[in-house]
């Protein structure tokens, strides 16, 4: 495993560490409001003008861009005819893409 292979292993566990108490916690939200019955307004009301809210969800897509991007330039590595720098331009794009549209989706809600 060369260095940036290793670099990027490294970095798709650590993001995977930073998503576990966080998918537990969205899932824990969900449940709650399920139970509770709360409509999407009524969930959308309690994360306006929230920076937890903000922060929690804000560090969840910055987490799982960068875990999602990582594991997609493995699958494209090992099933496409990508390599070198074209690989990292598509999955470069990819990542920059949904990080973007995540960050504009935690704006909207908090």
């Amino acid at each position: 495993m060369n260095g940036i292979a290793l670099r990027l292993f490294v970095l798709q566990r650590l993001t995977a560490l930073v998503m576990v108490p966080l998918v537990l916690g969205h899932l824990g939200v969900i449940v709650y409001a399920t139970r509770a019955g709360l409509s999407s307004e009524a969930i959308l009301g309690r994360t306006e003008g929230s920076l937890f809210w903000a922060g929690f969800y804000g560090l969840f897509v910055v987490a799982a861009a960068i875990h999602g991007t990582i594991g997609l330039r493995t699958v494209l590595a090992e099933m496409s005819p990508l390599r070198g720098r074209g690989l990292d331009l598509v999955v470069t794009v990819f990542g920059l893409l949904v990080l973007g549209l995540g960050i504009r989706a935690v704006v909207i809600v908090t």
